[in-house]
């Protein structure tokens, strides 16, 4: 007999935990079946075991250059195997403490993998056993997978992903890492710091490449420093893998020779074709439709995070959750605007930014000033040492609205949640008191340079 409840969530990561744990929440009884481990990409290798990694990185740098404070450090060299050891530490940590949760909240956890039969009904199937168990509603959380190039299989050994990135025995001498995206940035920098020589090939014109153009200009000059090569415009044709170190061939005709090749052009959304075939459920490409509620062509089913391809960001999953978890407890609720989910890098130096672009508005037609602050003229930046980048704010001139913000510098990853406030704003900025010194009035300078008010800024 198979056991029912509530709402069903099939996959446990950022979206599906927040999605269960919400509907418990609202007194519905909640099941979650994970076929890995709980946590999803995001906790087990993703979001934060590189995070940790940039950490370690981080503060190697900041030895590196302890010297420009006035402190003196004998050496700062890297220990892989205690890095490793402490990523797997906090990863592992962060995957008890869930679980844990998720079960505060009498939460059912089956472990296996899910296929949905036919509308409330899914399959259960691990090693060891099988079950059947129903649901009214059940919430798609089944998240994504690297994009494989299939000219450059992975080998999981010289071709890798960013899972093997995370976890590789020894930092290599040499990496080419084909995408310049948020992945192969991110990566990027912690290699660097470690001591690999790094190449970055990106098929598009510039590094970053939702960002604006800027945004690229600023990183591939930043990354220079730390002995990163940026080549842009440039597409990897084929990798030789039987020379050791292995030859990357671009379609310039240069040949890079790199000990490891990271594939980082994207993710892809993981869903069951079982499940797809007996619901005939309906797709927009590879990823699942659906609309504002996050309801799909199958009544009480609905779909969130990666799955659904819109965001491909743990905070983005976050948001859905939230939307998904109401409507499958009686709710009616629908998505806001997608631009408004903040968009963040966790490079040196940090990228981060909500609402359009400068490249977007333009694009639109529409008439804006653009106003600019600098790290280099804030007061606790200069103390830290953390110069590098600025702060851009976008204004309809029509409206006075203020459109989108978009940040390079340190720690800015930070700000972008209170950049998010400033959205759609026309409050004066000038009435908000930041505190000094603070690297956030970086934030209000380049607001009030949108309004041509800026105190530290020259006149225009």
């Amino acid at each position: 007999m198979s056991e029912k409840f509530d709402v069903v969530v099939i996959g446990s990561g950022p979206g599906g935990y927040s999605a269960a744990i919400r509907c418990a929440q609202k007194g519905a009884t909640v099941a979650v079946v994970e076929k890995s481990f709980i946590g999803g990409t995001c906790l087990n290798c993703g979001c934060i075991p590189s995070k940790t990694l940039l950490a370690s990185a981080h503060v190697l740098l900041l030895m590196k250059h302890a010297s420009l404070m006035g402190v003196d450090v004998q050496s700062a060299v890297p220990n892989w195997p205690n890095i490793q050891k402490r990523k797997d530490a906090v990863v592992a940590g962060f995957r008890k403490g869930l679980t844990g949760l998720i079960q505060s909240n009498k939460i059912k956890i089956f472990a296996g993998k899910a296929i949905v039969t036919a509308p409330g009904k899914i399959n259960v199937e691990s090693d060891a056993s099988s079950a059947q168990i129903e649901a009214e509603n059940i919430i798609l959380a089944t998240g994504s997978t690297p994009v494989q190039i299939p000219s450059i299989p992975f080998d999981g050994k010289t071709v890798i992903s960013s899972k093997e990135a995370l976890s590789l025995e020894q930092i290599p001498g040499s990496m080419v890492i084909v995408g310049g995206g948020v992945i192969g940035c991110e990566m990027a920098c912690v290699y660097a710091a470690m001591g690999t020589k790094v190449t970055i090939v990106e098929a598009l014109s510039s590094l970053i490449p939702m960002e604006d153009a800027w945004v690229g200009r600023l990183m591939e000059r930043e990354f220079k420093k730390l002995g990163i090569e940026s080549l842009t415009s440039q597409k990897v044709v084929s990798v030789d893998k039987t020379a050791v170190p292995a030859k990357v061939a671009l379609e310039s005709g240069r040949q890079i020779e790199a000990e490891k090749v990271l594939i980082s052009v994207g993710r892809k959304a993981t869903v069951d074709k079982e499940t797809i075939d007996a619901l005939n459920l309906k797709m927009n490409g590879a990823v699942i439709a659906i609309d504002k509620k996050m309801q799909t062509n199958i009544p009480g089913l609905y779909a969130i995070g990666d799955a659904v391809g819109t965001t491909y960001l743990a905070h983005g999953a976050f948001a859905e959750a939230e939307v998904a978890a109401a409507n499958a407890t009686g709710g009616d609720e629908e998505i806001a605007d997608y631009s408004l989910i903040p968009r963040a890098v966790y490079t040196f130096p940090e990228i981060a930014s909500v609402g359009k672009t400068e490249e977007a508005c333009n694009s639109e037609g529409l008439d804006i000033s653009v106003g600019k602050a600098f790290f280099r003229a804030n007061g606790r930046s200069l103390a830290h040492n953390e110069t590098t980048g600025e702060i851009r704010v976008v204004r309809d001139n029509s409206t006075n609205k203020i459109l989108g913000v978009s940040m390079v510098g340190s720690i800015v990853t930070e700000l972008i949640g209170a950049a998010r406030t400033l959205i759609g704003s026309t409050e004066k900025i000038t009435e908000i008191t930041f505190p000094h010194p603070t690297v956030s009035e970086v934030l209000k300078e380049a607001a009030e340079d949108a309004f041509g008010l800026s105190l530290h800024n020259p006149p225009k």
